[in-house]
């Protein structure tokens, strides 16, 4: 395998990181959202390829400051996305073209403390999904909000979807979520229901592992993977969702972040706070693999390549997106990273 790797010191912590969609050419723009900062934001950047030094660095071209860790983004499409909050609120986001070269960030709606906790303090937005122009978010308060990004208030508020933090969420059709929560049960969501109760409940192992991440396959929504807390990925088919249907004993710490390739479903992409950046691939599959091997019970590993896209960092990745053969990182080393050619 051939790829180029560039890294690149920003200054802060970076603990989300979104190519902006390009449907007809390799995106070059990126936003990234910091956290632990006094201040922090959420910036717009544009890889610049200089043909001269054969190097690609990143240049800033837009800053947004940002109450509070930036905990999660979400593009809508290339002009808007959504950022979530630790301070509980959630912001539709701009990139605005100026009639100049220069480009800015404006921020279009806040949904301002959409968790709380009873007593009136602010409780975190841990993440959130998107469909379309609907959102949905959740928080360490337990609730469910669903938004719109035409709409400046909160359309609905599902009190006390679960009793403790709620830490994942993704769409599974646009009437339909599945979210997990701290003790690793995970729960799905018929939001045409008027009746604030999960459709279906069932735990992600028989201890409480939490899920720090979700994915679904892109043409076989039914197939869910998640990572947890102690680095391992777990299979679900939704269509009998009483038991996972594997479990890949995977990073050494707990991962951050996993991600399918929609291009290339057979392979999937996936990073840890043990600073690991790897890439699993069907082996001996080409790209139009079907998703079977991911539903195999037994040995599944066997059955699967895994490449690391970088050497491993001493802190932790945190964040990571795909742009055709170009994934992008994020990590607590204050640093953005860009791998190209990862198809090869």
């Amino acid at each position: 395998m051939s790829h180029s790797l560039h890294g690149t010191f920003v200054s802060e912590k970076i603990n989300k990181i979104r190519w902006r969609p390009d449907e007809f050419n390799n995106s070059h723009f990126f936003i990234t959202g910091s956290v632990d900062n006094d201040q922090n934001n959420v910036k717009l950047w544009d890889f610049y390829e200089n043909e001269e030094e054969d190097d690609i660095y990143p240049f800033l071209v837009s800053t947004f400051p940002y109450c509070g860790d930036v905990t999660e983004a979400k593009f809508l499409n290339a002009d808007y996305f959504v950022t979530s909050s630790s301070s509980g609120s959630a912001h539709l986001i701009q990139i605005v073209p100026a009639y100049t070269e220069s480009i800015s960030l404006k921020n279009t709606i806040t949904w301002e403390k959409g968790h709380h906790f009873k007593n009136g303090d602010p409780s975190s937005c841990t993440g959130l999904a998107v469909y379309d122009n609907d959102i949905i978010t959740i928080g360490e308060d337990g609730c469910i909000n669903l938004l719109n990004a035409k709409a400046p208030k909160v359309l609905r508020r599902i009190d006390d979807a679960d009793s403790c933090s709620i830490h994942c969420v993704i769409f599974l059709k646009h009437n339909e979520i599945l979210t997990s929560n701290l003790r690793g049960q995970m729960k799905i969501w018929d939001l045409r229901s008027q009746n604030n109760v999960a459709s279906s409940t069932f735990m992600i192992s028989g201890d409480q592992v939490t899920p720090t991440c979700l994915t679904y396959h892109p043409t076989q929504r039914h197939l869910v993977v998640t990572g947890d807390d102690l680095g391992a990925l777990t299979t679900w088919d939704l269509r009998n969702s009483t038991y996972p249907v594997n479990v890949l004993d995977a990073h050494d710490g707990g991962v951050a972040e996993v991600l399918f390739d929609a291009d290339r479903p057979d392979r999937l992409f996936s990073c840890s706070g043990a600073g690991q950046l790897w890439r699993w691939g069907t082996r001996g599959a080409g790209g139009n693999a079907t998703p079977d091997v991911w539903l195999a019970p037994d040995n599944v590993k066997g059955k699967l390549d895994v490449f690391a896209l970088m050497p491993t960092l001493h802190q932790p990745i945190n964040s990571l997106d795909l742009n055709r053969n170009r994934v992008i990182c994020g990590c607590d080393n204050e640093a953005i990273y860009l791998i190209n050619g990862v198809d090869m």
